[in-house]
């Protein structure tokens, strides 16, 4: 929300809905975990909130208030009958938050409920600290992020799924900020379940992409999300702090930078310099901060997420090009795509 000045706004009103707003969210991950918008798909048809809850194993006091909350986020539309009020998906329930659908939302909204939200209940904690909040959420080590985060082959599933359905809807958007097409022989570095590869292949259908991983995501990402018959992409193992990177023409990074501190950068991105052939490039993937760091709103929460999820931060568009620039990449281009993901091309 944009604060204007005090005759334009009811100030006392505006802090409401900004504490309330953890409470929209809940709303939202709730239906989505109780399959509310997927059987209301599945029914084809409006239903009570009694049958609703009937069919879901619920309180029928407890659903016809989060029925009639979803109808004040727009998620619901209800109509009154003889027989009572009968309730149905809006499109864009159907469209993003029904797992059935291709665009779907699920996964990434039970990762933020189940682990993200989980996390934030100590963000106090993590301001007073400068560090995540893994050992206070779950009891386990905060030292490594992504230890943490794929704690459980369940987790990593719900972290890689959420991942693809991202990328499923703003993929596109980050891959066509700048023309591609010249790099054949591409690299997708933390490249997870596959996705954005994907989108790719699918925009630069002559173009060759390595998904390079963690071993157990590779495994995961060939087994349940890459179909099998897609030879334009393939996979390699590694862990790219350590281990060494393939030789490629491009390079991409999406949503890894933010995940570590300068030096980790830095380190990550003078190792891809020297992998890259000559006339190469890396794409960075990310949400850039204005220079002033005042907006955008989105890129202000991911940032305050880092703290509390990971050892990083979101950044300027100049914080990025230095990075670059310190790793020997030059002629660096910025695209804002004006959607929640924008895109920093590096040379060498």
């Amino acid at each position: 929300m944009k604060m204007g000045s005090a005759e334009d706004l009811d100030y006392p009103q505006v802090i409401l809905q900004y504490s309330s707003g953890f409470l929209v969210s809940k709303v939202m991950f709730t239906a989505c975990e109780l399959g509310v918008f997927d059987l209301l798909l599945e029914a084809g048809k409006p239903l009570s909130s009694d049958a609703i809850a009937a069919r879901l194993g619920t309180s029928t006091t407890g659903m016809e208030r989060l029925l009639d909350a979803c109808v004040g986020l727009k998620l619901l539309t209800v109509e009154l009958t003889q027989e009572g009020a009968l309730y149905r998906n809006t499109d864009i329930s159907n469209i993003y938050l029904t797992k059935s659908s291709p665009k779907s939302q699920y996964h990434i909204m039970m990762y933020y409920s189940n682990t993200v939200y989980l996390c934030w209940h100590y963000l106090a904690d993590a301001v007073r600290e400068g560090r995540n909040q893994y050992e206070r959420a779950f009891g386990i080590s905060s030292e490594d992020p992504f230890g943490a985060m794929y704690r459980s082959e369940e987790e990593m599933l719900k972290f890689m799924a959420g991942q693809n359905s991202i990328w499923g809807i703003c993929g596109r958007d980050v891959l066509s900020a700048f023309d591609l097409s010249p790099f054949r022989q591409i690299c997708d570095l933390g490249g997870g379940g596959g996705a954005l590869a994907q989108e790719c292949v699918s925009l630069y259908p002559k173009s060759m992409v390595t998904i390079y991983d963690l071993p157990k995501v590779v495994q995961v990402a060939k087994e349940q999300f890459v179909p099998h018959e897609e030879h334009r992409i393939s996979f390699h193992e590694g862990d790219f702090f350590n281990d060494s990177i393939p030789e490629a023409e491009l390079y991409i990074l999406s949503k890894t930078l933010h995940d570590w501190d300068d030096d980790k950068c830095r380190q990550l991105l003078t190792k891809v310099y020297k992998a890259c052939q000559p006339g190469g490039g890396v794409l960075l993937v990310e949400s850039l901060l204005n220079e002033d760091k005042s907006g955008p709103l989105e890129t202000q929460l991911y940032s305050m997420n880092m703290l509390v999820q990971t050892e990083g931060k979101e950044r300027t568009a100049a914080e990025y090009s230095k990075l670059l620039e310190a790793a020997g990449f030059g002629d660096i281009q910025v695209k804002r795509t004006g959607k929640l993901y924008d895109a920093v091309l590096g040379r060498k």
